[in-house]
């Protein structure tokens, strides 16, 4: 292949908003070198251009911004076929909706035609890296892995372990389930840029037999991931409660059996207590806030300040399809407004960085993906601020480039993703007939 290389406003961070003030990096007039799948330069134009080759192709993007992809580290699979389902809350939501949709999975057919809609439309929003919940069937994991191994996405995905309170069609065993978790690992994980993730759905879906099978998968391969859901909602807190009457909180149950560690992540965290908190935080897992969800199921507000006081790791999901949108535009601009309900103002760089650079920190790819750093895999997106004619009438108006961030946050949406690139190949659809 031969070299790519973008002109544009390069923008990508050197720390966390939180540490530093100078965290972001602009360069208005830059250059970008995509090499055999990785960045191999960036810097000013000016100082780059004599080094470029014949050969080198050069897309001249002046006015568009390139930056890292965006890193959802929480999303459904099968729930691409649920957006938008109306319900009075999130146990009746699965019930009504999600279960029956997720019983079809069994089929490998349904699964794969699924796979590619749903990493088609992660590429179309500017999405490049995903922690995804398939189903409780192995073959929804098999056809999400193989279609993302022919695209070389990098992403985390495990089927969901499932032995109670919950439809017959959906149900495995605790030992089973936990087998089935094995197998797929030892056939994914490491394979192209996949991880598996032991994924218990939610604890009221595990019998603690399997949570704690589930927990010696986890000791035993301290490199795979862990992913599930934790106080989302008060009805399913008291659900937890009930069913672990010996746990200190819903949280306790994971961490008990083994289960809160680094590389693992945990959906939502709205009811955590103060100890919760620190303890998530001296765990070393990530918290996935998943504030368009939260919002649209009546969930609750997932609170900044205490989370971040207590030293917790924060990074944005779209949760699709409880969230409503691929779009990390939404996410940004939900978590804004939820912030902005419990008494914080979050900048655009601070969501920003949650979205990028601290997300993969958080899981383990720093230096890899979420930056525009030479020798980091070539995970970038084209953002076109004029993509919308209110778009372009503000942003032309914009003080500061966070400004302008601020502005592509509150009014921006696909059509903001001129294209994305996935290990240095362009990889957004063109083929939908409105495009």
């Amino acid at each position: 292949m031969p070299r790519t290389a973008l002109r544009a406003t390069l923008f990508d961070f050197a720390d966390d908003p939180l540490r530093s003030e100078h965290a972001a990096r602009v360069i208005e007039d830059g250059l970008l070198l995509i090499d055999g799948g990785r960045i191999a330069a960036r810097g000013e134009f000016a100082a780059l251009r004599d080094a470029l080759d014949a050969d080198d192709e050069l897309l001249d993007l002046t006015g568009c911004i390139v930056a890292p992809g965006f890193i959802d580290t929480h999303i459904h699979l099968p729930q691409v076929d649920v957006i938008a389902s109306p319900a009075p809350g999130l146990l009746e939501w699965l019930e009504r909706h999600t279960f029956p949709v997720e019983a079809g999975y069994a089929d490998p057919a349904v699964a794969a035609e699924a796979a590619r809609f749903f990493l088609d439309e992660l590429a179309r929003h500017g999405t490049t890296s995903a922690c995804v919940f398939g189903t409780v069937h192995a073959a929804s994991v098999d056809a999400l892995f193989a279609q993302a191994l022919a695209r070389d996405v990098r992403l985390v995905a495990g089927k969901c372990l499932m032995d109670r309170n919950c439809p017959e069609p959906l149900r495995d065993t605790a030992e089973g389930g936990v087998r089935d978790s094995a197998d797929l690992a030892a056939r994914w994980h490491g394979q192209g840029r996949l991880g598996y993730a032991i994924t218990p759905r939610f604890a009221a879906t595990s019998t603690p037999a399997q949570l704690a099978l589930a927990g010696e998968l986890a000791r035993a391969r301290p490199d795979l991931y862990i992913q599930s859901h934790v106080a989302e909602s008060l009805d399913e807190v008291r659900w937890i409660a009930e069913l672990f009457p010996d746990a200190r909180s819903y949280l306790d149950v994971y961490d008990r059996v083994g289960l809160l560690r680094e590389r693992a992540v945990y959906a939502h965290c709205i009811h955590l207590d103060r100890d919760d908190r620190h303890r998530m935080a001296a765990s070393g897992a990530l918290a996935a806030v998943c504030p368009t969800s939260n919002l649209f199921l009546g969930s609750g507000l997932f609170d900044f300040a205490l989370s971040l006081a207590a030293g917790m790791r924060l990074a944005l999901a779209t949760d699709v399809g409880g969230g409503q949108s691929f779009s990390m535009f939404a996410t940004m601009r939900s978590a804004h407004e939820v912030a902005r309900l419990k008494g914080v103002s979050l900048g655009a760089l601070q969501l920003w960085y949650w979205a990028t650079r601290g997300a993969a920190e958080s899981l383990g790819w720093g230096g890899r993906v979420g930056t525009l750093e030479p020798g980091a895999e070539a995970d970038v997106i084209v953002l076109d601020p004029r993509a919308t004619p209110l778009l372009a009438r503000r942003t032309e108006r914009a003080q500061s480039f966070e400004e302008l961030l601020f502005a592509l946050i509150v009014l921006g949406d696909d059509r903001v993703v001129r294209e994305t690139y996935v290990a240095g190949r362009p990889s957004r659809p063109k083929a939908y007939p409105f495009e």
